[in-house]
């Protein structure tokens, strides 16, 4: 593992657990305010109505599943992150906590199991699996990895790489649609323009 990785690892052990309470405040920050919009980017997506959320963080996402009337539930290793999902949600919203290496639910259980802004665990071999084992056969695996302001994030990889915008966008997708593929998922990787925002988002089918 690079210093990098390192360093990326230590930064959102922090942020999901002793410092939990500070993640709306750096999310709403390093999306120039556009965090929730981009989290619910994921919802046109969605295949059938019973829903899993890998990693529900402050809890966002299930609330705009839930007003849409959505079967919903949702798991995070992160004990800090639970409470905090849980004041928002309340006691009726059906929260588990556990790690996305053995997911606590049966076989072929939901239609569409979700993960927004996952740190590396969405792409553990064996957290695919498990996604694949609870979805349904016709189940859709929905990973947004990754959203950038447009203008501003183009410009900065062009001027340090030389490439095309379009031409790096290739190369991300390509990478990213490796695992996924290993575990036996047809994957397609769209491109996803909101709000001068980019987003990448991976549809996993079973």
């Amino acid at each position: 593992m690079n210093l990098i990785q390192r360093l990326m690892r230590v930064f959102f052990d922090l942020l999901y657990h002793p410092f939990a309470f500070t993640y709306d405040l750096v999310a709403a920050a390093v999306s120039f305010g556009k965090w929730n919009d981009w989290v619910r980017s994921v919802i046109p997506f969605i295949s059938g109505t019973r829903i899993l959320e890998l990693g529900h963080g402050p809890g966002h996402l299930q609330l705009a599943l839930t007003t849409r009337g959505l079967d919903s539930v949702a798991m995070d290793e992160s004990a800090p992150m639970g409470r905090i999902a849980k004041r928002r949600l309340g006691n009726s919203m059906k929260l588990a906590r556990a790690v996305t290496q053995k997911i606590p639910f049966a076989d072929e259980t939901f239609d569409s199991v979700i993960s927004t802004f996952p740190s590396e665990y969405i792409f553990d071999p064996q957290t695919l699996t498990e996604a694949h084992r609870v979805l349904r056969s016709d189940g859709r695996l929905i990973v947004l990895p990754v959203a950038f302001p447009a203008s501003r994030f183009l410009k900065w990889l062009y001027k340090i790489t030389g490439e095309s915008p379009a031409a790096l966008n290739e190369v991300l997708k390509e990478r990213f649609k490796e695992p996924f593929t290993q575990a036996g998922f047809s994957v397609e990787v769209k491109t996803v323009e909101l709000k001068s925002s980019i987003l990448l988002i991976i549809l996993a089918d079973k």
